[in-house]
């Protein structure tokens, strides 16, 4: 059940992650009037899909990430050619529907070889009906009908490249602005769970317990204060214990501990633990706390983005200076420390989920190749030259930065699965 619970938690947290990054886009996407055709959660095969008014929002098979497709970001796959044999199907004077295959099994609609057609700034298209030319206007969310999908049409004016760059610069930095905000509420959460230290405390309590270590052998449960460990009285220096426990492996110990009000005494013996020096019993020590007020919670969750946005940047300079496949760590990696953090208590796990979505906000704005930080690159050049890169050109850097990352990450994973199964 414990598993079950772990591997739950572990999902829903890389769900709301990635799920907030891509609504950002989203949203600030259909804000400018931007066509989004579908909004995806995961790469890969389509698990569940369902449309929502323009959008198609799925969920795919692997769990790397997600995206927000808007319309005029890459070449429609789907298009209506001069000399094509097509059916259309009118609503009023408009065609809503236009039929690409299977036209012998079309019925209430209009064929004909298209002499002429713009779906894109006239929204109209000339036909050759059995000789005689028909034109006729398209509605701005007519459907193409292909191989039993629909694709709406994209207008110029919903066509991503159509719009400002401050405009495209939104929808595309509020997929990371998004993430800080989702770091920022994180964390002030986190504070909110586990109180501020008070001043002056007198004794240290237990806080989260290891299973399967001594203390969780020795029945201790979560705030129990800790009196004397071989007589020598602990108070609030929780330092002293843990130097205690440390220099006492293999050796038991004798404690004294309060619950509520009561006091009883116990044997637990230290012992090692993998990779770790000196004894452990499998817990974490925490001073008293109180409720944080409104304004130490702000200030709070505003310290932990400024000190851990530090420690992200210091481990990309370790990256670059010392490269190591074994320094890094892809979705397996990332879901073993989750799952382990899952069990210590959903304040560290909240705290860690925070962590995570200011790296991954960081990350994407980073000047790499198919990151939004490169594509707000080429738009900062564009703002400065006064006219857009070559798409095309923009397009292949985009695709060679995500072949790359594609294949840092299946060898990073591939390493994270032989470091689980080596142990």
């Amino acid at each position: 059940m414990e598993m079950l619970r772990t591997i739950f938690l572990t999902v829903l947290l890389f769900f709301v992650i990635v799920t907030v990054h891509e609504w950002g886009h989203y949203y600030f996407a259909k804000r400018a009037g931007i066509l989004v055709r579908e909004f995806a959660i995961g790469f890969g095969p389509k698990l569940f899909s369902y449309k929502k008014g323009e959008t198609r929002f799925t969920l795919r098979l692997l769990p790397f990430g997600g995206f927000a497709r808007m319309a005029g970001e890459d070449p429609e796959i789907v298009q209506v050619n001069q000399g094509q044999t097509i059916a259309v199907r009118l609503a009023g004077d408009e065609v809503k529907a236009i039929y690409l295959d299977q036209l012998d099994n079309r019925r209430n609609v209009i064929r004909g070889e298209v002499e002429s057609v713009d779906l894109t700034e006239k929204l109209s298209m000339e036909l050759n009906v059995d000789g005689e030319i028909q034109k006729l206007r398209v509605h701005p969310q007519a459907v193409m009908i292909a191989k039993g999908q629909e694709t709406q049409i994209a207008p110029k004016n919903r066509q991503f490249s159509s719009k400002t760059v401050g405009q495209r610069a939104l929808a595309i930095f509020a997929g990371p602005a998004m993430n800080f905000v989702l770091a920022f509420v994180l964390f002030a959460a986190y504070i909110q769970m586990v109180g501020i230290p008070v001043n002056n405390p007198t004794y240290v309590q237990i806080g989260n317990i290891t299973k399967g270590m001594p203390a969780d052998e020795a029945n201790l449960r979560k705030g129990d204060i800790i009196e004397t460990i071989n007589g020598i009285h602990i108070g609030a220096d929780y330092k002293k214990m843990i130097e205690l426990i440390s220099a006492s492996k293999n050796k038991p110990m004798e404690w004294t501990v309060r619950r509520g009000d009561q006091e009883f005494k116990l044997t637990i013996t230290p012992r090692e633990m993998k990779g770790e020096e000196g004894g452990k019993v499998g817990i974490t020590p925490e001073l008293p706390t109180r409720r944080a007020t409104l304004w130490e919670t702000i200030s709070g969750s505003s310290e932990a983005m400024v000190s851990t946005t530090k420690i992200i940047f210091q481990g990309f300079a370790h990256v670059i200076a010392q490269f190591s496949i074994n320094d890094l760590g892809g979705p397996v990696r990332t879901a073993q420390v989750t799952g382990e953090i899952a069990q210590r208590g959903f304040d560290q796990l909240t705290y860690w989920a925070g962590i995570l979505s200011l790296y991954l906000g960081i990350f994407n704005l980073l000047p790499i190749p198919a990151m939004d930080g490169s594509r707000l690159v080429f738009l900062g050049v564009e703002a400065v030259r006064g006219k857009p890169i070559d798409p095309n050109r923009e397009g292949m850097v985009h695709f060679i930065g995500f072949a790359m990352l594609f294949l840092l990450m299946l060898a990073v994973t591939y390493n994270d699965i032989l470091r689980l199964i080596n142990g």
